[in-house]
């Protein structure tokens, strides 16, 4: 069942100065015992271009697994966007976990001038992407014609080295996302609802959580123990004065105190503290699979090592 799926852990890969230090820090976050490096699709300089950061980040590491956490729908023609993911899995030797959002950052868009779709439209178009990207990934010709993208008889290349596809990773926080991704992904990221500059951290709360697994249960039928639910952790501070923790942490976010006590990706404590409360994500929301932003990697990782499988 999917509460008692082992344990696993995505750690943030940030951009660096050198090549060298984005390897080191790959080998890092492989030797800390994470499972997946992860890097999002954004603009920002926090952040390097996804695929060629994956591809540097598995040349230079044995197992590590590679994630874009996620490619953003509206950057990319569905065509372009199965191409470039194939080829990290083919120079990545099959280690590729493909995850794909809606898209939401609006000053990404008035920077660039790449048209953001309305929110309803957004979810049609990723509807239709992952249909294309499937096809495309599947051997033969492929044709489709929906109301945003059009393919004609064509045959996708590279195909991907993991069979029958590389695992699809849909995240969001409306209801409409996450319907589809129960129905469609292999691994389901629940973050907070997207506002048009940003995330709404401040509505993150326990209950709500709660509510947008049911919906990814609902929706998710029978298939739902067959799914890997992720959570993107804000922050992590291992503390023994909880408090003072989150005080800083509320600080650090522009957040109320006690909504980051309240919110369920927020994880302060001791290690062992921290270790409950993971399990507890678990044992009540059936999410085993964390994601860890750059800066607190390491200071998470005798977490990763204590529950890591588990």
């Amino acid at each position: 069942m999917s509460a008692h799926r082992p344990l696993r852990f995505g750690g943030g890969g940030g951009a660096t100065a050198t090549a060298a230090e984005f390897a080191d820090n790959a080998r890092r976050i492989e030797s800390l015992g994470y499972s997946t490096l992860l890097t999002p699709d954004h603009f920002e300089r926090e952040w390097f271009a996804v695929g060629p950061a994956l591809v540097a980040a598995a040349s230079a590491t044995t197992t590590l697994r590679v994630g874009s956490s996620v490619y953003c729908n509206n950057f990319r023609h569905p065509a372009v966007l199965a191409r470039e993911a194939a080829t990290v899995d083919v120079l990545t030797d099959g280690r590729l976990e493909f995850g794909l959002g809606a898209g939401y950052y609006l000053p990404e868009y008035d920077h660039t001038g790449i048209f953001l779709p309305p929110r309803g439209e957004r979810v049609t178009r990723l509807r239709e992407t992952l249909r294309i990207v499937h096809g495309l990934w599947s051997d033969g010709p492929f044709t489709f014609s929906g109301r945003h993208y059009t393919i004609s008889d064509m045959d996708g290349w590279p195909k991907p080295v993991q069979k029958p596809r590389p695992p699809i990773h849909v995240g969001g926080g409306g209801k409409q996302v996450l319907t589809l991704a129960a129905q469609q992904a292999d691994i389901v990221g629940i973050i907070a609802q997207s506002a048009d500059v940003g995330l709404h951290f401040e509505r993150d709360t326990h209950a709500l959580l709660a509510e947008k697994v049911e919906w990814v249960r609902e929706a998710a039928g029978s298939r739902f123990d067959q799914i890997e639910l992720a959570a993107l952790i804000w922050g992590v501070k291992l503390s023994d004065h909880r408090q003072t923790a989150a005080e800083e942490l509320a600080r650090r976010w522009g957040l109320p105190v006690n909504q980051v006590l309240d919110s369920p990706y927020f994880l302060i404590g001791s290690p062992d503290a921290i270790v409950e409360q993971v399990l507890a994500l678990r044992e009540q929301y059936s999410i085993s699979y964390l994601n860890i932003f750059p800066d607190d990697v390491t200071a998470f990782a005798p977490v990763v090592n204590a529950l890591t499988g588990a």
